[in-house]
């Protein structure tokens, strides 16, 4: 926005005071405001008031509108501009003419894979940037005062009689009292055609939910976006695996119990694949070292945990339960005692204490 349509979306003059800016933003302010204007276009007009006001008041106030001196407010810069402004070269200026940088924001959405171990992702938009021919305002300012309402920046309306009802806002001025037109070249819009950008994203490992990349702007012969974005990842969840916050990942696998019994092998599920596990009958978690989530970005990566679930049939066959009676039978000596020592121990023990409760065994 030109300091000129700054000046005419306040409804003031050129040569308008700091007093005077600074009063006529309180008062489309108090009209304006969307907790006070439901109307549909209050908040873009809202934004307007408060980027004309911050254009003037960074261009610097009319003579007497500054300081007790006299002198017009210094803009805000900083430091280095004014350090390179001063040893002649043009930094200041270049700085003041320079549009402001954009951020878009964007979420991009990580399979656990994805961020366990980093990848390439692709962003696309479209991107829309104010219209150059009138600085985003919608329009051009023509000077003189508005033909429609003289200048005064307000409409009187009239009741279904006739009657005076009180003042409108002057639609062709938008109660700046300004001449203006439409701007021919974004139709009033304020707002340049859409172009599409496309730029690939490096993902490091070990990103989390919630956490924020930022790419910087650049240029097509750059291959960086038209703007600053500015990416929050969002994890999805994983059918399978569960992460931890230590970066430990979790995994529940249920195994045929008879499989479990044989110490047969089985595949589990990791980040990288799927990994072969060789059960045993005494153990139901496993340890998979490095086999985790990064405990930190770009860090190491911790361990896997599997967590066996031996599941065996509600009710066995017939050819199960022969198959079962073989099994035990192998078990046991001919005389029927267990061929485990253990087993046979106890067997032995139970067996001698039964008799020496009262009134078992012999009289």
């Amino acid at each position: 926005m030109s300091r000129d349509n700054a000046f005419a979306e306040l409804g003031l003059r050129p040569d308008a005071t700091e007093s005077e800016v600074k009063a006529a933003w309180r008062r489309l302010a108090s009209q304006w405001h969307p907790d006070r204007n439901a109307s549909v276009g209050a908040v873009a007009r809202m934004q307007r008031i408060n980027q004309a006001f911050e254009q003037i008041r960074s261009a610097g106030f009319a003579v007497g509108g500054g300081d007790s001196a006299g002198r017009p407010e210094r803009p805000a810069r900083a430091d280095a501009a004014h350090d390179a402004d001063a040893s002649g070269g043009h930094g200041a200026q270049a700085e003041a003419q320079r549009p402001p940088r954009r951020t878009l924001r964007r979420k991009l959405k990580l399979t656990l894979e994805e961020a366990a171990l980093g990848c390439i992702k692709t962003l696309r938009g479209r991107i829309t940037d104010p219209c150059a021919a009138c600085a985003g305002a919608g329009h051009q300012v023509l000077g003189g005062h508005c033909a429609r309402c003289g200048g005064s920046g307000a409409l009187a309306r009239r009741s279904f009689f006739g009657w005076p009802a009180g003042l409108v806002e002057c639609e062709a001025c938008l109660g700046g009292g300004i001449a203006r037109r439409l701007c021919a070249a974004c139709a009033g819009s304020g707002k340049a055609p859409a172009t599409s950008y496309q730029v690939k994203v490096r993902i490091p490992q070990g990103l989390r939910d919630g956490d924020l990349l930022h790419v910087a702007a650049g240029g097509a012969r750059t291959g960086r976006p038209p703007a600053d974005i500015e990416i929050r990842i969002e994890l999805l969840p994983h059918p399978l695996l569960r992460l931890e916050d230590d970066g430990v990942l979790r995994c529940e696998v249920p195994v045929d119990g008879f499989a479990w019994i044989a110490n047969r092998a089985i595949e589990v599920p990791t980040l990288g694949g799927l990994q072969t596990l060789q059960l045993q009958r005494d153990q139901l978690a496993y340890r998979l070292p490095g086999q985790g989530f990064p405990r930190e970005r770009r860090g190491a990566r911790a361990d896997q945990w599997v967590m066996v679930r031996p599941i065996f049939p509600q009710s066995l066959s017939v050819d199960q339960q022969i198959l079962l009676d073989q099994l035990l039978a192998t078990r046991s000596n001919a005389s029927g005692e267990p061929l485990d020592t253990s087993l046979r121990d106890w067997q032995r023990a139970l067996r001698d204490w039964q008799r020496g409760r009262p009134g078992e065994g012999p009289a």
